[in-house]
């Protein structure tokens, strides 16, 4: 039996894909998953008009670049790296502006391949977001901590619920404010936050100040300014117990972390005090379900 081409594994992958994508409704997936499409270290993903290639290896195999280039897509890349997070290289088609849009359950995402290491939405989490969507009626309450953009927030207020989006970055928040504007939301009927999250839950603790929703996708380490550590396999029970603290009867908490090192038994078993259901990653990530996420309802 032969070994199938690059150009052929690529070809039956996007064509795989091809339901998922609806130029009108959702445009932002991923159409090449790695070892799950059988191109090992390979990610391909869809944001709008635009394709970004992300790679493990430094450099692009030159024959993957050909079949990609073949669709007539503007086409970037990214070398996936921890250490030097950089923006992604322009290799064909016209140059993305500074900012563009895409298209996620009918909601507009702000996005970017000129602003750093992350594009502006993280596509993993479509299906949580359109839960939450689903889920949040108008009235209620959600709180979005750790928000980057602020997309949970967009699919919340699009229910008509009023949000608070929490971040440590005044970039972010005002990129989350531009997607508040796109999808013709009004950002001053919602609560934006800066700060750290751990300080904003113990500060609505004490204020009395619960929500209906929480949203809890904390990055798997990070130093807060007086030099404390939080890592996920060791500290997120202590953060959900603060989100508890800003619940009442009935709250729903997502509970989300990428971190590959902790299995999704590991990881439920520091969150007490709740009744959980795991969900399930989309389906065009087939690699491995290396999102962990939990609905947890107090």
């Amino acid at each position: 039996m032969s070994i199938p081409r690059p150009k052929e594994i690529i070809a039956r992958a996007i064509q795989k894909r091809a339901h998922l994508i609806d130029s009108t409704t959702t445009n932002l997936i991923r159409l090449i998953d790695g070892t799950g499409d059988h191109l090992p270290g390979h990610y391909l993903e869809s944001y709008g008009h635009a394709w970004l290639i992300s790679t493990s290896a430094p450099q692009l195999n030159p024959a993957i670049e050909e079949a990609l280039a073949s669709y007539n897509k503007t086409l970037y890349w990214k070398r996936l790296d921890q250490h030097q997070k950089q923006s992604p290289t322009h290799l064909s088609g016209p140059e993305t502006p500074e900012y563009f849009t895409g298209l996620e359950n009918n909601l507009t995402a702000q996005l970017s391949f000129h602003s750093g290491y992350s594009q502006g939405i993280f596509i993993d989490q479509r299906h949580n977001r359109a839960t939450l969507q689903q889920l949040a009626q108008p009235g209620q309450t959600v709180l979005n901590t750790f928000s980057y953009t602020g997309f949970f927030s967009i699919a919340a207020a699009a229910s008509g619920a009023t949000t608070t989006t929490l971040d440590l970055s005044q970039v972010y928040l005002d990129w989350a404010r531009e997607n508040f504007r796109l999808n013709n939301l009004n950002p001053d009927d919602h609560y934006f936050c800066k700060g750290d999250t751990f300080h904003w839950l113990q500060r609505f603790a004490k204020q009395g100040r619960t929500f209906d929703y929480i949203i809890l996708d904390p990055p798997t380490f990070s130093r807060d300014h007086k030099g404390k550590v939080f890592r996920v396999e060791k500290d997120y029970g202590q953060l959900f117990k603060l989100a508890l603290a800003c619940s009442h009867p009935g709250t729903k908490i997502l509970c989300c972390t990428n971190y590959r090192g902790i299995t999704q038994s590991q990881f439920m078993a520091q969150l007490k005090g709740a009744h959980l259901k795991p969900a399930k990653m989309p389906e065009d990530f087939p690699e491995s379900p290396y999102l962990k996420s939990i609905w947890a309802t107090v």
